[in-house]
C-alpha cells in the first residue's frame, strides 16, 4: 500500500474516532465564531495511574496537575508560586514551614480544601501499605523515612495541622527545593472520604475523581480519550479560558501528525524523525529543551549484566552523536546522567559542566571489545541470549534498531528486541523482568537530587535493581547537609559512583519535538515535562 493512501486512511480513521469519542458535532476550532474553545491535545500513551500518590509518569502527571493543585504551583520558569497556600513563613534555619491556606480554595464538588486534606494525602503517600513509588519525595519531612519503613508512628511525623487553614511542616534539614516539591503531584491533597469510600477505583471514575485544580475529569474512554472541563469551584476560575481539553491516546507518531495536518488535533508532542527537517520549515515545529535524560537501564542482577565490564562494553559501543544527529535529529548526546541546565553551588555554574563527562560522544569499539574479552566473552563468544525491551512506540523502535546495529558492528553481538504496551512495560520494568530496557527520566524539580536519589536502595523508581549502601549514605548525607557546597560535592560523588559502576547507558539529553497550531496561545510546556492548560486560549 502506498504511503499517501495509507496516510489518507489513517487520517479518516482518526477523524472518525475523534468525532465519535468527543460526542460528535462540528470541529470546534475551525467552525464559526461563538463555538466552544476546545483544545485537542494528543496525550500519547494512556496513563497507568492518575492517583496523585501513585502516578509516576509524565503522562499521568499531566492529568493530575490539571485536576489538582498543591500548596504551591510552578510558574512559566518552573519556580514555585502561591497555590492553595496563599503565603508561608519559614524559620531562620529553614527547617520549619508554616503554610497559610487560602479561604476560597475548594474541591470540584464545592467542599472547602483544608490543611487536613494535605495531612491525609501526605501520610497516605508515605504509608508503607500504599506502596507509593514516589514516597521518597516526602523523606525531607522529619521522621518520614522511618514512618515509611514502619519504624515510626504518624504522630512522629513533622506534619501538624494547626487549624483548617494552617499547616506546619518540620524538615529534618534545610531543603532548598522544598517549595518546588510542594508543587509536585505526590504532595497534592486528596479527599479522605472519597478515597476511603471508593478504594483504588476512586481515581478511575470521573464521578469520584474529585480534585481541587483548574480542571476536572468529565470523560474517560479507555484507549480513546479523556475530556477535562473547567472546575467551576476553582479559586481562580477566571484564569481558565478553555471550555474543554480533549486528550487523545495515539502513540504512533505518523498517525499523530496526520491528525494534526488534517486539523483534527491542535497539539502533538512527537513527530516522525523522518519528517523533522521538513516540518522545521512550517514554523509550527518547536524543539523544547527538557530537563531529562533518555537512557537504557541494565538489570544489574541478571547475567550477563551482573558484570560491570559487560555493562561498560555495551555503553562504549553506542555512538551517541549518530543517534542524536542522524537518527533522532534532535537532542544532545548524553555523556552522564544529570543533564545540563541544573545549577551547581556557585552562581552561574552548571552541575554538568562542573561534573564533566563520563562517557564519550562517539563509540569506542576497541575498548569495548577489550572489556568484553576481559569479562570472558572474546568477540562476544559465549554471550548468553540478550533481549532489549521497550514500550511500543515508533521513536523507541527506531532508536533501538540503531543501537542494536551498533552492538552488532562494535561488539559482534546480536541482541533481540521485545516491545510491550505501555502499562505492561512499566510493570515489567518495575518488577525487574528484563535484562536491558529503555528508560528516561525528567527532573521533578531543578536540582541534581531529583536524578540521583532515584538509585537508592528500595526506591520505587530504581528499576536497575542496583543497591549500594555507600551510595545510599551519600544521598542521605546530601539530604541532611546544611552547607550547600558540601551538599553539591556529595551529589557529584554520588553521580560518579553510578557512572563508574555503569548501571545505565546515557544516550541523549531530551528535547521534545512538538507542534502547536498558531491559534493556540498560552500553552506552557515545562522543562520538567508537564503541560499546563490553565492559561491557554484559542484565538483566531
Amino acid at each position: 500500500m502506498g504511503k499517501k493512501i495509507l496516510l489518507i486512511l489513517m487520517t479518516l480513521v482518526l477523524t472518525a474516532a475523534l468525532t465519535a469519542g468527543c460526542g460528535g458535532g462540528k470541529n470546534n476550532n475551525t467552525a464559526g465564531a461563538g463555538d466552544e474553545k476546545v483544545l485537542r491535545h494528543n496525550h500519547g500513551e494512556e496513563p497507568e495511574s492518575i492517583d496523585p500518590a501513585l502516578s509516576t509518569t509524565v503522562d499521568g502527571g499531566n492529568i493530575v496537575i490539571a485536576c489538582f493543585e498543591g500548596l504551591t504551583s510552578l510558574d512559566e520558569k518552573d519556580l514555585p508560586v502561591a497555590g492553595v497556600a496563599e503565603s508561608w513563613d519559614v524559620n531562620e534555619d529553614q527547617t520549619l514551614y508554616t503554610f497559610h491556606l487560602r479561604q476560597d480554595a475548594k474541591w470540584s464538588d464545592g467542599q472547602p480544601v483544608t490543611a487536613y486534606d494535605f495531612d491525609y494525602a501526605w501520610k497516605r503517600a508515605l504509608h508503607p501499605d500504599t506502596a507509593a513509588e514516589y514516597a521518597y519525595q516526602l523523606f525531607y519531612i522529619k521522621n518520614a523515612p522511618e514512618y515509611n519503613e514502619g519504624a515510626a508512628k504518624a504522630e512522629d511525623l513533622g506534619i501538624r495541622v494547626v487549624d483548617e487553614h494552617t499547616l506546619e511542616v518540620e524538615l529534618s534539614a534545610p531543603t532548598p527545593y522544598f517549595l518546588s516539591l510542594t508543587a509536585f503531584p505526590t504532595l497534592f491533597p486528596v479527599r479522605r472520604d472519597i478515597v476511603e469510600a471508593n478504594g483504588v477505583q476512586w481515581a478511575l471514575n470521573p464521578a469520584t475523581y474529585i480534585g481541587n485544580g483548574p480542571f476536572k475529569l468529565a470523560e474517560w474512554q479507555s484507549k480513546d480519550h479523556m475530556k477535562l472541563v473547567p472546575n467551576e469551584h476553582y479559586w481562580d476560575r477566571e484564569r481558565v479560558k478553555l471550555d474543554a481539553v480533549v486528550k487523545t491516546f495515539i502513540a504512533e507518531a505518523g498517525t499523530m501528525l496526520a491528525g494534526y495536518e488534517a486539523g483534527e488535533i491542535d497539539v502533538i508532542d512527537s513527530v516522525p524523525f523522518s519528517e523533522i527537517d521538513n516540518l522545521k520549515q512550517t514554523g509550527e515545529l518547536q524543539l523544547i529543551t527538557q530537563l531529562g535524560t533518555y537512557y537504557y537501564c541494565f538489570n544489574v542482577t541478571k547475567p550477563p549484566f551482573d558484570n560491570p565490564k559487560v555493562r561498560k562494553a555495551f555503553a562504549l559501543a553506542v555512538d551517541r552523536e549518530d543517534i542524536t544527529n542522524k537518527v533522532r535529529k534532535s537532542g544532545v548526546p548524553a555523556t552522564a546522567f544529570v543533564p545540563p541546565g541544573v545549577p551547581d553551588t556557585a552562581a552561574g555554574k552548571d552541575f554538568r559542566a562542573v561534573g564533566g563527562e563520563y562517557f564519550p560522544v562517539k563509540a569506542q569499539p576497541e575498548i569495548a571489545r577489550q572489556l568484553l574479552s576481559e569479562a570472558g566473552y572474546p568477540n562476544g563468544a559465549g554471550m548468553p541470549p540478550i533481549t532489549l525491551m521497550f514500550n511500543d512506540n515508533d521513536e523507541h523502535q527506531i532508536i533501538a534498531e540503531a543501537v542494536l546495529e551498533m552492538w552488532k558492528q562494535n561488539l559482534g553481538i546480536n541482541v533481540a528486541v521485545q516491545n510491550q504496551e505501555w502499562k505492561v512495560f512499566i510493570n515489567t520494568r518495575h518488577n525487574g523482568d528484563f535484562q536491558i530496557a529503555r528508560h528516561d527520566w525528567l527532573g521533578d524539580y531543578n536540582d541534581p537530587m531529583t536524578f540521583l536519589d532515584l538509585f537508592t536502595t528500595g526506591n520505587g523508581n530504581n528499576d536497575t535493581q542496583w543497591s549500594n549502601k555507600d551510595f545510599d549514605r551519600l544521598i542521605n548525607k546530601a539530604r541532611l547537609a546544611t552547607d550547600e557546597g558540601e551538599r553539591m560535592a556529595t551529589l557529584h560523588e554520588a553521580e560518579k559512583m553510578i557512572m563508574e559502576d555503569v548501571i545505565m547507558i546515557p544516550i541523549l539529553y531530551y528535547t521534545e519535538n512538538i507542534m502547536i497550531k498558531p491559534y493556540v496561545k498560552g500553552l506552557v510546556k515545562s522543562m520538567l515535562g508537564f503541560t499546563y492548560y490553565d492559561k491557554v486560549d484559542i484565538v483566531k
